[in-house]
């Protein structure tokens, strides 16, 4: 049996200081690849520096596709998609960043378990595979600001996969303490903007529908024109989804990510903090758009009610068959005066009963996980060469 891969290394001299590594990159990457880019499995140990470096990309990473995905929809919403458009490069900047470390971890193993990196690896891969097929989507059949088309769910699935790496990744080697509490609540926030992305079609699309009707639409000619020669209306264009689709999706997608996030992170105000600081960057984000020129969207500050529902009867230990309903129940019924104040897109009243009872149903499968073996299991990390280092020293001496 192969003998694991030494980590002892002989580091090369660094380029000196930040200013002179931005200034010679290439030898910045040489010295970076050769000091840090040896062969190893998932499982090989890391400094806390860099393992903290390391997951800081992600961040960074991300921050770059959020930063690009939220200029992309309101883009969507005033100019002809375009595959070269601002948004998609500032984008396309974040997945080279994600590429370059899901790289990083499989070559050397660094930072990550097998099934972190299975996770990292499925994820990137399912996105790039995506990326030509909507492409060739938006060839073929013309759409344009369709948040809900299938190959935008397979975007947000691929990213949805490599997210849950990295948060399985970071949780598993950092040190407890404020530095691992801090970088896994950013994680969680790319993840559960991830999440809620597809219903920015609705916050946006109902301001613009709005808009378009009173006589100063924010859309270009040009886009008027390709929904008019699609034969849509509107109305179709604008809000192409049935009405129960953005309640039921923020309750229960959005808020059940907040819940595993709070059992998974531990903090009693999780998921208050989470769908806060998502929140504020919306606001942000918004001055920042609609300051540029470009339509604005509602933003649904009901989340943050749903969030203090969740982290109150995660610490009460309220069960989730009944802390489901409730939580859901609440957002409804504020759900109705921010609807009223154009706050939200429309909902439909009807959907608050299967959706109440579907969340209880969802929180309590959650409840049932968190307590089963399986649970147990999936918090043990797969290492490799660790495993078989332990089966090698009970092996007796001569077999």
């Amino acid at each position: 049996m192969a003998a694991p891969t030494s980590t002892a290394r002989t580091v090369p001299r660094a380029p000196g200081t930040l200013g002179r590594a931005l200034a010679h990159p290439v030898a910045t990457v040489r010295w970076l690849w050769s000091a840090y880019m040896t062969p190893g499995t998932p499982g090989r140990p890391v400094s806390p520096t860099e393992l903290r470096w390391m997951y800081t990309g992600w961040l960074v990473a991300f921050l770059l596709k959020m930063l690009g995905s939220s200029w992309d929809v309101s883009w969507h919403f005033r100019w002809l998609r375009d595959d070269l458009a601002p948004p998609h490069l500032l984008n396309s900047v974040g997945t080279a960043v994600v590429i370059a470390l899901v790289v990083a971890h499989s070559y050397s193993g660094y930072a990550v378990d097998r099934r972190a990196l299975r996770l990292m690896q499925w994820g990137i891969g399912l996105f790039l595979v995506a990326i030509p097929a909507d492409i060739v989507n938006h060839r073929l059949f013309g759409l344009d600001i369709t948040s809900w088309s299938p190959t935008h769910a397979l975007l947000y699935l691929g990213t949805a996969i490599m997210l849950a790496g990295a948060i399985r990744g970071w949780w598993l080697y950092a040190a407890p303490g404020r530095t691992r509490t801090l970088i896994s609540l950013g994680l969680w926030l790319f993840f559960f903007e991830n999440v809620l992305f597809p219903n920015q079609h609705q916050e946006y699309g109902v301001l613009s529908l709005r808009d378009y009707r009173a006589g100063h639409t924010t859309a270009e000619p040009s886009l008027l024109d390709f929904a008019a020669s699609q034969g849509q209306t509107p109305t179709q264009f604008m809000l192409p989804v049935p009405s129960w689709v953005h309640p039921t999706w923020l309750i229960c997608a959005g808020l059940l990510t907040l819940v595993v996030a709070r059992k998974v992170v531990g903090l009693r105000w999780t998921a208050t903090t989470v769908a806060g600081v998502y929140l504020a960057y919306r606001c942000l984000a918004w001055l920042a758009l609609v300051g540029a020129g470009f339509p604005p969207s509602a933003i649904p500050f009901v989340l943050i009610v749903g969030a203090v529902g969740v982290d109150l009867a995660v610490t009460y230990r309220l069960p989730g068959w009944a802390a489901g309903p409730l939580v859901a129940g609440v957002v409804y019924a504020v759900g109705a005066g921010q609807e009223a104040l154009d706050l939200l897109p429309p909902w439909n009243w009807w959907s608050a009963i299967p959706v109440v009872v579907g969340f209880g149903v969802l929180w309590a499968l959650v409840d049932v996980l968190a307590r089963s073996q399986w649970w147990v299991r999936w918090r043990q990390p797969v290492e490799p060469f660790r495993d078989d280092a332990a089966r090698d020293a009970l092996r007796p001496i001569g077999v």
